[in-house]
């Protein structure tokens, strides 16, 4: 009945929309990320950051190494020439000069037309006026909702809240100075307007950012996210898989911005701000005070900080804002010309101690524990248009080490040449830090990588990376010292100006105990995806892909999925149909699928078993002020009768949701 439900909304999107070209950058960014590494938060606050950079474009003719710093995808070797080509010539005509910055190859100049124009350079004046804000910015109002068509087992018997999820999204912005806006977000089985919710949404982002006041370059008020250095301190940045870090890697300069979206890891809340002292030197201060979720251990001490953001049943709302976690901290920097360097300091304070449970789990041993924690750094860095070194070292208050290098060479036009190393000692703790690394803390780590991204001819890009890390102390699922190594190669062909080939083949290596717990194993995983597609002039794209998995480790297991995904567009419609066959062994074997979503939203599905899922998404934008969106998604697995477990069975074999989405922009 679904299967037919849906081929019959296909149809009729298909008869009566079609779409414009608003939603390329997606594809293009898709290339960048790896979801299977990356956590749905990462993703999601990434493209709400890039979707609002996509709205407001940056213009070439006015801007500026903090601002193209903003885009994750480039990296420091080309924001460097970017800056030095703009100022050698002064005025860009045109979308077109971009081939004349020998550093970006052709699908990173695909990606950046969606998030930069040329226009003439506006006047600054540093007067604002609040009535000049609301009378002539431009505001925006969002509403999202899912809704399933379908029982969960907890919305009979204990989630609280509706199975409904909705998000509420108000924001204006006037030029590039001042930015406001409040984001509220409910998830499905969340009370609305009861409980601890009684002011409605179970989570609110709310923010003001004003920016280049005299020496003031930004303000943020409210929700807010700040990036320092290389991650070692303070990471309020993008995390978006091994390949596509080491771009953002090496940024400098210290960074706020505000954070608008639903995801609740990562962002501060108070105030911070930046302030110009002189021509070289830059400070950042910053102040937070905000909530967090934890498992409280029977002396009312935290046992583990929660950012889940689920709200569902009175367990999870006994632990919704029972800690709360206090942030000072700030930068002062000093850049001349081509050299930069930062001091870096974080205070953390906690009302509750932190004491995680450490008996019979040794790889807790060094886990952060207590009420007070302070990191500090020095970062630092050399960037010109054919080299770029960066680097970070950091201490906490107990001594404890961290420290990550990176160098970047461009030998000729068609070669780029990328070295890490980091050091992550075991004793090293920040709650905050987040960085290039292997395991999932920056601690007990040594490791180095080597990657390249060479062009033998211009429409013909090969990537390829290696990296190794061993970790001297034990970890979860592993009673010994022991060791990783991943490998990765891709290349990306044009066949010609509408066909493009791409082929990626990774081997991922981590050991972990044997059943008895006497000796490591390897973990061989290996992935496999082939890419077919085809975009034309007259709005219509097609995606075909092959990816395939076999793991070994205490079984065999393997797996393979096909996907297609059809897009077509015309004047202010669009539509988008995708299907994949997914045939996996098992959860070890399991799969992701990057699917178009809504506005400042990212879904990336992992699938396993064996099933189909097949989508489809129609918008229309009415006029110059209304947007309409919605999507059909269904995923019918043919090996169970039962989806899920606990409160989050359903007892079905397929799963169907509908989304819907409006913009009204004034």
């Amino acid at each position: 009945m679904h299967f037919i439900t849906t081929l019959l909304v296909i149809t009729f999107f298909s008869l009566t929309c079609s779409a414009q070209n608003a939603g390329d950058w997606e594809e293009a960014f898709r290339q960048w990320i790896d979801a299977d590494e990356t956590g749905n938060a990462s993703l999601e606050d990434a493209y709400d950051a890039l979707s609002e950079r996509a709205t407001n474009p940056i213009n070439l003719n006015q801007t500026s190494r903090e601002e193209l710093e903003q885009l994750p995808f480039l990296t420091a070797l080309q924001v460097e020439e970017l800056i030095a080509y703009i100022n050698r010539y002064g005025v860009v005509r045109s979308i077109g000069e971009l081939q004349m910055v020998t550093s970006l190859d052709a699908a990173c100049r695909k990606l950046l037309k969606h998030f930069v124009y040329v226009g003439e350079p506006k006047r600054k004046d540093n007067r604002l006026r609040i009535d000049s804000v609301f009378l002539h910015g431009n505001h925006q109002i969002l509403m999202t909702g899912k809704i399933p068509l379908y029982t969960r087992k907890g919305f009979r018997d204990g989630y609280i809240g509706s199975r409904y999820q909705h998000t509420f999204r108000y924001q204006t912005t006037y030029h590039e100075r001042v930015k406001l806006g409040i984001t509220g977000a409910k998830d499905a089985g969340e009370p609305f307007f009861k409980d601890k919710n009684r002011w409605g949404y179970d989570h609110y982002s709310y923010y003001l950012q004003i920016r280049d006041v005299g020496c003031l370059d930004n303000l943020c008020i409210g929700t807010y996210r700040v990036q320092q250095g290389m991650g070692l301190v303070m990471n309020g940045g993008f995390f978006l898989g091994k390949r596509s870090t080491l771009q953002s890697l090496g940024r400098s300069t210290a960074t706020l911005r505000p954070h608008s979206s639903r995801s609740t890891e990562g962002y501060l809340q108070g105030v911070g701000a930046t302030i110009r002292l002189h021509r070289h030197w830059q400070l950042t201060a910053f102040a937070s005070y905000r909530p967090l979720d934890a498992t409280l251990n029977k002396d009312s001490t935290a046992r583990t900080l929660y950012y889940t953001n689920y709200h569902r049943t009175e367990t999870e709302i006994s632990k919704k804002n029972n800690t709360h976690e206090t942030d000072l901290g700030g930068s002062i920097g000093w850049r001349k010309g081509s050299l930069y360097a930062h001091a870096n300091l974080l205070y953390t304070h906690l009302d509750r101690r932190l004491m995680p449970q450490k008996e019979n789990t040794p790889y807790r041993r060094y886990a952060a524990e207590g009420q007070d924690f302070t990191n500090m750094s020095m970062d630092y860095g050399y960037t010109n248009s054919r080299l770029s070194f960066s680097g970070e070292t950091a201490l906490n208050k107990e001594g404890a080490l961290a420290t990550i290098h990176q160098i970047s060479l461009k030998p000729c036009h068609s070669l780029s040449l990328m070295l890490l190393h980091r050091y992550y000692d075991k004793r090293y703790t920040a709650l905050r830090s987040k960085s290039f690394s292997e395991g999932s803390n920056i601690q007990n780590e040594h490791g180095a990588y080597l990657g390249i991204i060479w062009q033998p001819i211009p429409k013909w890009t090969v990537n390829w990376y290696a990296d190794y890390a061993h970790f001297p102390w034990k970890r979860y699922q592993v009673s010994l010292p022991s060791d990783a190594f991943d490998t990765m190669f891709l290349t990306q062909a044009s066949l010609n100006d509408k066909w493009r080939l791409e082929g990626r083949y990774r081997l991922h290596i981590r050991q972990k105990d044997n059943a008895e717990k006497t000796m490591l194993l390897n973990r061989i995983e290996q992935q496999a995806r082939l890419r077919l597609s085809y975009e034309s002039t007259d709005g219509l794209s097609l995606h075909t892909q092959l990816d395939g998995i076999d793991v070994s480790y205490k079984t065999h297991d393997k797996g393979f999925m096909v996907s297609e995904y059809v897009r077509y567009a015309w004047q202010r419609l669009q539509f988008s149909t995708s299907f994949a066959y997914f045939h996996t062994d098992n959860y070890e074997s399991r799969l992701y699928l990057y699917e178009h979503a809504l506005l400042y939203s990212f879904s990336s599905l992992m699938l396993y078993g064996k099933g189909i899922r097949y989508a489809a998404m129609a918008r229309a934008e009415l006029g110059r002020h209304l947007l309409l969106i919605g999507k059909v998604g269904v995923t019918n697995y043919f090996d169970r009768s039962k989806i899920g477990s606990d409160l989050q069975a359903i007892n079905h074999s397929s799963m169907t949701d509908i989304d819907v989405q409006i913009r009204w922009k004034f």
